[in-house]
């Protein structure tokens, strides 16, 4: 006979109950991580998707900064020249120096110098992507030499032309990093100042000599911050600058130039009475006011459209467009002081007179024909 079964007590129904429960939580818990981990997989892979997709759309904008910068310095070399007072520029020169470039581009270069006969009067240094490092520190300063022996021997006027400055700021990094120095912004060495500025000071004339170097420095701005210590040093080193714009670029206007940025330090020197002519200031300042009035309303117009805008407005905005289709677009084709003033007035003449606040009443008596 079987004995019966002993009752349980209170105590082993409430272990038996706890032992379930921790059994239940374990087996939620190991499928809580197991979603956990899922999840930071998938997130992972979601970041690791986002920043590729950001490397290829920050190496297609390198790549198309890089062709726009070689079709400019290309054309720059097949257009420029000096013309001196007989009217021939024999004295002319070019120095030409490429750093960090691919065979593509020395092909390009080559090519376009060739079919534009400007080989005849210019000097190349190139410098390829595959070459060591330590040359695209020394392919500047060759250049430079050359331009000086050309300048102030042969009494040339020399135009150095250095492209693409930023591969040389790369390389300067990367030589500093193998001497194990400390980096300053951006890991670039702390001395990048005065080493750009040993380079680009070397342009000028020598007193009791006929010629000169003018250099023009040719660089892609990284992710197209002009704060960069690439772009701002050399921005403090200059006489000025020149801004492409990629909106500009995509509407189709050529050159792209950013016209709010750029500057020259030696503009006033250069220009007014017995130089260009006597209205050029006034009319510069009034197109940069006008235009950068106009950019202001672009970003109003986008919040409040363009109904709320007063009739001077919607003509300043009407400017803006105009200026950029028809001043700042010229294309291929060359335009002497002259047409470019005659330009800037055929646009200033469609406008009120009261919104020609900068231009002296007797410049608008004269050049503005309504």
């Amino acid at each position: 006979m079987n004995p019966s079964p002993v009752p349980s007590s209170p105590l082993d129904l409430i272990r038996r109950k706890e032992a379930e429960v921790k059994r239940h939580l374990a087996i939620e818990s190991e499928a809580a991580e197991q979603i956990i981990a899922d999840a930071e997989r998938r997130a992972r892979a979601l970041v690791a998707a986002a920043e590729e997709e950001g490397r290829q759309e920050g190496e297609a904008r390198r790549r198309a900064a890089r062709a726009e910068a070689e079709r400019r310095s290309a054309e720059i070399v097949a257009q420029a020249q000096v013309l001196t007072r007989n009217g021939s520029d024999e004295s002319f020169a070019i120095v030409f120096a490429a750093v960090g470039i691919t065979h593509r581009e020395t092909s390009f270069f080559l090519d376009r110098f060739r079919a534009s006969e400007a080989m005849e009067h210019t000097v190349l240094f190139i410098n390829r992507a595959d070459d060591p490092a330590i040359e695209r520190l020394i392919t500047p300063r060759a250049a430079l030499t050359a331009a000086e022996y050309l300048a102030f021997t042969h009494d040339r006027h020399v135009l150095v032309i250095l492209t693409d400055m930023t591969h040389y700021c790369e390389a300067l990094r990367e030589v500093s990093a193998a001497r194990e120095e400390v980096p300053g912004r951006r890991g670039y060495p702390g001395y990048m100042y005065s080493d750009l500025a040993s380079l680009y000071e070397r342009a000028g004339r020598i007193r009791g000599k006929t010629g000169s170097v003018t250099q023009l420095m040719i660089l892609t701005m990284p992710d197209d911050d002009i704060t960069h210590p690439i772009p701002d040093l050399t921005g403090y080193i200059t006489e000025g600058q020149i801004v492409l714009n990629r909106d500009l670029h995509r509407k189709g206007i050529y050159p792209p130039i950013d016209v709010l940025p750029s500057l020259s330090r030696l503009m006033n020197s250069g220009i007014g009475e017995n130089k260009t002519r006597a209205d050029h200031r006034a009319v510069a300042d009034q197109l940069y006011a006008l235009y950068a009035q106009g950019r202001d309303l672009r970003r109003l117009v986008a919040i409040i459209g363009e109904a709320a805008l007063s009739a001077d407005d919607r003509r300043v905005l009407e400017f803006a467009e105009r200026f950029e289709k028809e001043f700042i677009g010229q294309g291929m084709i060359p335009r002497s002081i002259e047409d470019t003033l005659r330009a800037a007035w055929k646009l200033l003449a469609a406008l009120p007179e009261g919104l020609l606040k900068r231009v002296p009443q007797k410049y608008i008596d004269q050049y503005c024909i309504k």
